[in-house]
């Protein structure tokens, strides 16, 4: 199938005079998961994992990704013509190299231009533009090849997020939007981001898998703002654009064609897409900039914060639950897979209240399936967890009032692990203390905290190559920026009220995978003034089994200590007895 459509692809590029066709991952809002009928990289390849870009030349055709896929997309693409290209490692050059050193002098290269960023789109025109390379972004047969995704588009309801979740309204919101480009004169402020729609309208949709947004545009002037929206959906929640001028999605473009020329329009070139810049005129004066909504959203209000304080009980719970019940199972003999533990875990979520949907699909592997850092395991293909090896969870809920992710790998059965396990968990966890523990001034990058974690690993010998931490949003996307926490500085400081992941770990390919995995809040440090510290808000225990204690200092054995004693105190009051009994023989040190 994935070489018939290599196929019917290639006839297109042959009728259109194209030497190669690009396809990212992204849809025209420039989103990490984007909806069904946007998956176009994985219709066309095969693999489905986030992040990845196809490449496809007349007899060609390549597939780029990061760390966490390897292995993934080595399974995926088994069987078709795909290379992998292994972005990231050393020696191997990014797929826009790799193109400009293919391609011919003169060519032509096509794309979709709503799925580029401006900032893409430029930088890709200036390194191609060297050998007279040019850009077809204006091709017709995308629609014919991928009709098959279009039948995929989502037609779900929007609802209002109450102020009792979101801490402020969106009227008060819009007003803060409207002074901050007031104050850098401009006229008129794009907003592409879904979001960054969703946060600045407290609004919350279905449209895209695990992550509660909307497909929409707006675009924010003094006088109005204006929200380019599918009209069917808002049919349940209109009075909550009585302010709003609500226009049809499609008549986005359109109206950005309209603006006059002597308005300053404000645009984000890394979530504006390509074809919206170019329907600006010559003359039109466009001011790019980082969106203002992306640091307003990442910095949690107070409302926010101890919202999603009681997710994580409510979470941890749900993870008490399903880590007794699978315990029992193992210990009766009963068969237990990656994917039915996926299915209990999810339901023992959606039996907590305000709980909305998962955060992103669960990521549970067993054995040598844990190694594979994004792993996702189907009723047909799951290996069955059994006594002898360690089981790897990574997963979260999307509730009212906040989102989770958090991660544990436990070990299996009554046997011991093995030595190199108990070391390869410990020196995890150990870099997993000392970045909860760090303290740092004001002004800070996530990339100078970031070997903190990796420090007892490299002294092992080992690595790994996906970031620390990453940025959480509140009742939206899992993965948010700008805030992170990994080696490549991105500029941007750690504030207070900015909530992240802190996830260290390891992974022998065949073998297993370790990741520990906890929320954290960037909060001011209570005794030293202008420093900012770490508070771990994510409630579960670490497996005792595989902690060898003895490589622990009396500091990383205390902090141990404290986090399960919150633990227990904290989850307790909201369990079943059998319950208690259990997560207290799991927190006791």
């Amino acid at each position: 199938m994935i070489n018939s459509r290599l196929s019917t692809l290639r006839k297109y590029m042959s009728d259109y005079g194209i030497f190669a066709y690009i396809i990212p991952s992204s849809d025209p809002h420039l989103s990490e998961y984007v909806p069904d009928n946007w998956k176009r990289r994985e219709w066309i390849s095969g693999f489905d994992g986030s992040a990845g870009t196809v490449v496809v030349t007349n007899n060609e055709a390549c597939l780029w990704t990061d760390s966490r896929y390897y292995l993934q997309a080595e399974l995926q693409l088994s069987g078709s013509e795909f290379i992998l290209f292994r972005d990231g490692e050393f020696g191997v050059p990014d797929w826009l190299t790799w193109l400009a050193e293919k391609a011919p002098v003169n060519c032509r290269v096509g794309i979709d231009s709503l799925q580029f960023s401006y900032s893409e789109f430029a930088n890709m025109s200036e390194k191609l533009s060297k050998k007279g390379i040019s850009i077809a972004s204006d091709l017709n047969f995308e629609n014919a090849l991928f009709s098959e995704l279009s039948e995929r588009k989502a037609h779900n309801d929007v609802f209002a997020l109450s102020a009792n979740f979101a801490g402020v309204d969106h009227a008060e919101k819009l007003d803060s939007i409207r002074k901050t480009a007031k104050n850098s004169n401009a006229d008129i402020l794009i907003i592409s981001a879904l979001d960054e729609i969703a946060w600045l309208l407290n609004i919350r949709g279905n449209d895209v898998k695990y992550n509660p947004v909307v497909s929409a545009y707006v675009a924010v002037s003094e006088q109005e703002t204006s929200l380019f929206i599918d009209i069917e959906k808002i049919d349940k929640c209109k009075a909550i654009f009585d302010n709003i001028t609500v226009r049809p999605y499609d008549d986005f473009f359109k109206f950005v064609s309209s603006i006059n020329d002597g308005q300053t329009v404000w645009l984000d070139p890394n979530s504006a897409n390509s074809k919206t810049v170019s329907l600006f005129g010559s003359n039109a004066n466009l001011m790019f900039g980082r969106s203002p909504i992306t640091l307003m959203k990442a910095k949690k209000n107070n409302v926010e914060i101890e919202g999603v304080k009681r997710a994580v009980v409510r979470d941890a719970a749900a993870l008490t639950r399903a880590f007794m019940w699978l315990e029992k199972q193992i210990s009766l003999g009963k068969k237990v897979t990656e994917f039915s533990f996926s299915e209990k875990l999810k339901n023992c979520r959606e039996e907590q209240d305000n709980f909305f949907c998962e955060s992103f699909g669960t990521i549970a592997g067993f054995g040598a399936n844990g190694a594979i850092v994004h792993y996702k395991a189907d009723e047909a293909n799951a290996s069955d967890i059994t006594s002898g090896n360690m089981l790897l969870v990574d997963s979260g809920g999307n509730y009212f009032d906040g989102t989770t992710d958090i991660t544990r790998t436990v070990f299996i059965g009554s046997s011991n692990p093995t030595e190199q396990q108990k070391n390869d968990y410990t020196a995890v966890l150990k870099g997993h203390i000392a970045l909860a523990s760090a303290i740092f001034p004001a002004g800070t990058h996530g990339s100078q905290l970031d070997c903190l974690a990796r420090q007892f690993l490299w002294n092992c010998g080992l690595n790994y190559g996906h970031g620390t931490g990453h940025g959480i949003g509140h009742f939206l996307c899992v993965h948010e920026g700008p805030q992170n926490i990994r080696p490549r500085d991105n500029g941007i400081a750690l504030e207070q009220g900015m909530l992240l992941s802190n996830e260290p770990g390891v992974y022998r390919t065949g073998k297993y995978g370790i990741r520990l995995e906890n929320m954290v809040l960037v909060t001011e440090h209570e005794s030293f003034d202008g420093f900012l510290k770490f508070e771990t808000l994510s409630l579960f225990p670490f497996d005792k089994k595989l902690i060898n204690f003895s490589q622990l200092s009396s500091a990383e054995k205390e902090w141990l200590c404290i986090y399960h004693q919150n633990v227990y105190n904290s989850v307790a009051p909201h369990i079943s007895e059998e319950e208690k009994l259990w997560l207290k023989n799991r927190c006791d040190i």
